[in-house]
């Protein structure tokens, strides 16, 4: 009796199992179709948005211009972005409806921006909106080239034949003072000095010469900004440390070099660096020209008068002992390095004076801008002698 109460309630709970199994099972199946359903529509939505929102080419950089007219809503900037380039070419978007889509979803439709923008085909669509909302439109940039030599008047009269400055007058301004870059350390130590209201320029000597490419509205302050920065990655650790061997200050350093910058021709660098290394350890004048030419305005004359190397200034060397106050001209990268590593045979040697081999000033002339070297003032007379009129 007992066996077969079990069997009967045993049956009793399949029929119940089967009754509840087949009201889920249409439950299941819809739930199970719908996530699968689901999960094939999220595949797909991020594969479109992968496929479409991504970059046109990851590996294209290159700047493509385009200009977003007042007035253009999202359908139109799509239009813009996906011809971007011209006929032929690959635009700035894959699709025009994902970039509709994707500024209707994040709500940005009505923040986009009128304007010039420089974009790129590396760019998704995100950093394209970013941009365009922000209202930033491209700013024209220029290349100028300050060449090595030039004097801070010289830069500032390029600055504006370049159209970058209205007039010469701030640039110059900021740089006699160099108050406002005091952050950086070898501005700083100029202005920590007690003579540093006779310089000149504060900043002559550290305007680096090289090719800048800066926006055309561009401030004096963020030109001069630009040249310091280079300068400061140019006079390396290794080049304050040897400084420091050398006994010579970073201005000191900068000062020679300009001084072998207007004397000689990169060739001859290291030679003139011995030279005038070898004087100063000597306890003698350095009797240079060029600082004179610097505070003279002298043009390009090669002989001075009694009374021009007379005159009364920290800079000129017939006067004072050791380098001039400061710099005479903002020097090459060679220079400096001159400066600072001066031909060690002609140090040995204990050469004092130089010539110019050429008076002629013509670049075409074989001997134009060369030295000629010597080690006793007696072979120096006879060297000026020789090639006075050469």
């Amino acid at each position: 009796m007992e066996e077969r109460e079990n069997r009967e309630a045993a049956r009793r709970k399949r029929q119940r199992h089967r009754k509840i199994m087949n009201v889920l099972r249409p439950i299941l199946i819809y739930g199970i179709s719908i996530a699968v359903c689901s999960a094939i529509l999220v595949a797909g939505v991020n594969y479109a948005l992968d496929e479409f929102v991504r970059p046109v080419d990851v590996n294209d950089a290159t700047p493509v211009t385009v200009t977003i007219e007042k007035g253009s809503g999202a359908s139109t900037i799509a239009k813009i972005l996906y011809e971007a380039g011209g006929e032929g070419n690959k635009g700035l978007i894959n699709n025009k409806a994902a970039f509709k889509i994707y500024v209707d979803f994040t709500g940005k439709s009505s923040t986009l921006k009128a304007g010039t923008y420089i974009l790129s085909r590396n760019m998704d669509i995100a950093q394209m909106v970013d941009i365009i909302c922000t209202g930033n439109p491209a700013r024209k940039t220029v290349n100028v080239k300050i060449r090595e030599g030039m004097e801070v008047e010289d830069i500032a009269e390029l600055l504006v034949e370049e159209g970058i400055l209205d007039s010469t007058e701030e640039f110059l301004s900021l740089c006699r003072s160099g108050e406002a870059f005091s952050e950086y350390s070898f501005v700083n130590s100029i202005l920590q000095s007690a003579d540093k209201d006779q310089r000149k320029y504060a900043l002559e000597g550290y305007l680096f010469p090289d090719t800048y490419e800066v926006y055309a509205d561009a401030s004096a302050k963020s030109v001069i900004t630009k040249m310091l920065i280079r300068f400061n990655e140019i006079f390396s650790d290794e080049y304050m440390d040897r400084a420091q061997e050398l006994n010579m200050t970073v201005d000191q350093a900068v000062t020679m070099a300009s001084m072998i910058e207007r004397e000689a021709k990169t060739a001859d660098f290291d030679k003139v660096s011995a030279v005038f290394h070898n004087r100063l350890n000597s306890g003698m004048k350095l009797q240079s020209d060029a600082p004179l030419k610097y505070i003279l305005d002298a043009g390009n004359t090669l002989d001075y008068t009694s009374d021009q190397m007379a005159v009364n200034s920290p800079y000129n060397t017939y006067n004072i002992d050791g380098l001039p106050i400061g710099p005479i001209c903002n020097p090459s990268a060679a220079a400096i390095k001159a400066a600072l590593y001066p031909d060690s045979d002609f140090m040995g040697e204990g050469y004092l004076y130089f010539v110019l081999k050429s008076r002629t000033q013509d670049a075409n002339d074989p001997d134009f801008g060369k030295l000629v070297f010597s080690k006793s003032y007696e072979d120096f007379l006879k060297n000026k002698e020789a090639y006075k009129n050469s």
